[in-house]
């Protein structure tokens, strides 16, 4: 394919164009009313923060993707010092699920996990866990930090349709996660901080670094995030969060250096990712994603009936071996679209297959509407 240069549009609904150098577009923004979502790590005393820091992050919040209330707690984990903030500690407070606060004192803290925390799927319905900005979760390179399976009887199973429950709920809020790893993971594979399947899952002014899956594989991915079966369809809400952020401190993953799914939608709001890589060994053209992986720098998504959102979010500075530098979205029946408002993509590297918009690969008929945002 042959680039071409491609020239200011106003507002439009639907826009098909090339590859080209540079893409701006102009349209009204909504007017919906949000709620407030203080965030604590705007400038936090380690790493990048936590949600984009540019001038394009004006997106409100809607009242579902807000944080949770976490008032009245059902576990503290700590009693006032690090040395209380241990592994254990931790991981028996997911396994009793509910609201899980800290008390690590009042300097942030590191929380090396020995083995992953798993939830319990009769524990709830609501999960949520609040670091206050203060609580960095690390997988110390050997494990995965947080795993949550509606269909995994081994967390109980508690309705006949594991695949499309409402329940758990589960909240990540004011955390950062760092160095986790799924590699040895075989039969739940990709997501290297956090695995979820089934019930939801919202992130909300969190940081993921230097987080990693399997280097290659068709359809894994996800370093830091890998969502299934959304309850209803509904999308995974992310909310001012960072993945990656400045270099040394990106996901690395066979397919989606950032998030990853299969038939699950997503919106992302006031959101970036940089400097994150899918390094699976490459692709067919004819069948993008197979067989080694290496697609979708920052965000990786299959499957049917599913939707892209972004807000006030950036892509830049993702790496690919295959397809889609900073966004991979293949939809199987042709079906479901992409959303991109006041958001960023640019300087994402490698990568081919883009017959839409560059660094950006899908199938020729997904609607991709974009409105006052950049990719170049």
């Amino acid at each position: 394919m042959h680039p071409k240069r491609l020239h200011r549009f106003p507002a439009s609904p639907l826009l098909s164009l090339a590859a080209g150098v540079a893409l701006v577009f102009a349209a009204g923004c909504s007017s919906d009313e949000g709620v407030d979502v203080p965030n604590p790590l705007t400038n936090p005393k380690d790493g990048p923060p936590a949600g984009n820091p540019n001038a394009e992050a004006t997106c409100t919040i809607p009242a579902e993707a807000g944080l949770a209330d976490v008032s009245r707690p059902t576990t503290v984990v700590g009693t006032g010092t690090p040395a209380s903030c241990t592994s254990d500690a931790f991981v028996n407070a997911v396994a009793k699920g509910g609201v899980i606060t800290f008390d690590c004192g009042p300097e942030p803290v590191v929380i090396t996990l020995d083995k992953t925390a798993k939830v319990f799927n009769d524990k709830g319905p609501e999960i949520v866990i609040d670091g206050k900005g203060l609580v960095t979760l690390s997988g110390a390179g050997k494990h995965r930090i947080l795993y949550m399976n509606t269909c995994d009887q081994a967390q109980v199973w508690t309705t006949s349709h594991c695949q499309d429950q409402d329940h758990p709920r589960l909240t990540l809020q004011n955390l950062t996660f760092v160095d986790a790893s799924s590699k040895s993971e075989k039969e739940f594979d990709g997501g290297g901080a956090v695995w979820v399947r089934g019930g939801r899952v919202k992130v909300i002014n969190s940081r993921f670094f230097n987080n990693v899956c399997a280097d290659t594989g068709p359809d894994v991915g996800g370093a830091a995030l890998r969502v299934f079966d959304q309850y209803d369809d509904q999308p995974v809400y992310v909310v001012n969060t960072t993945f990656g952020g400045k270099e040394g401190y990106g996901g690395v993953c066979s397919n989606g250096g950032g998030i990853s799914s299969i038939g699950v939608s997503w919106t992302v709001i006031n959101s970036l990712f940089s400097h994150n890589r899918a390094i699976g060994n490459g692709a067919n053209p004819a069948q993008p994603g197979t067989p080694g992986g290496g697609s979708g720098g920052a965000i990786y998504n299959d499957g049917n009936q599913m939707t892209l959102s972004l807000c006030g979010t950036r892509i830049e500075h993702n790496e690919v071996n295959a397809h889609g530098s900073a966004i991979f979205f293949v939809s199987n029946d042709h079906s479901g679209d992409i959303r991109i408002d006041r958001s960023v993509i640019q300087n994402n590297k490698g990568g081919s297959w883009y017959v839409t918009y560059p660094q950006i690969s899908n199938h020729s008929d997904t609607p991709i509407r974009v409105t006052n945002s950049t990719i170049e």
